[in-house]
């Protein structure tokens, strides 16, 4: 049996998880989806904190992080890397110390952003520009997605180098294309896994990303 911990990223809490946690509980493995302060004065260092403490308490985890939280599982995971197994990056940013999601992103995408963002919080997105067009996902999205920290994304991340240590494999999502985030995971010379799906690839191809999940934990 595995430990998944799997975190969310902007915009969205553990629900978001709930299609993959499900196929990988069926398989007898223990799931942990937290959910992340999202209050203005939450940053990327505090929900790094909440994951390092969470993972203060599990031996050999699956860390796994979505988008946003690429940052968030490699910042965690290099404070306790003596309790994670491997890292799994899905259609994830990350960086070296010292980057933010902010300092790789492109232009266009901060300039969204800060147009988005009032009283410190970033606007919910539609649920389209994540990639999800089935009217049942886009309703179940936007009924649960909630405002997200900006500063999470302008933080910088704190590195120390422990975190190279442990195997990384990342997901890319095929059909994001307007995100840098598959040649990110490439440069980075990770093993990838390529989804034909959107960004959202844990709504709309579950059962692809939960295989992934349960081969990458079996790997050596």
């Amino acid at each position: 049996m595995s430990t998944y911990v799997l975190v969310a990223g902007a915009w969205h809490g553990g629900w978001c998880w709930d299609r993959v946690a499900a196929r990988l509980r069926e398989r007898g493995h223990r799931v942990i989806a937290p959910d992340l302060p999202m209050d203005a004065g939450a940053g990327l260092h505090t929900h790094a904190a909440e994951v390092s403490a969470l993972l203060a308490d599990l031996d050999d985890a699956v860390l796994v992080g979505h988008s946003y939280a690429g940052f968030v599982v490699r910042e965690a995971a290099d404070r306790v890397p003596e309790r994670v197994a491997r890292l799994v990056l899905v259609d994830a940013w990350f960086g070296r110390d010292g980057e933010s999601l902010d300092s790789r992103a492109p232009g266009w995408f901060t300039e969204w952003v800060d147009s988005m963002t009032v009283d410190g919080l970033i606007g919910v997105p539609p649920a389209a520009a994540v990639g999800v067009t089935d009217p049942a996902d886009v309703k179940w999205l936007e009924a649960n997605m909630a405002p997200h920290p900006r500063r999470s994304f302008a933080e910088p991340t704190t590195l120390t180098g422990a975190v190279e240590s442990i195997p990384c494999h990342a997901v890319v999502c095929l059909d994001n294309e307007r995100m840098p985030l598959a040649r990110l995971a490439r440069e980075a010379g990770w093993p990838v896994t390529g989804l034909r799906t959107g960004h959202e690839c844990m709504v709309t191809a579950p059962d692809e990303l939960a295989g992934v999940l349960l081969e990458v934990s079996t790997q050596d």
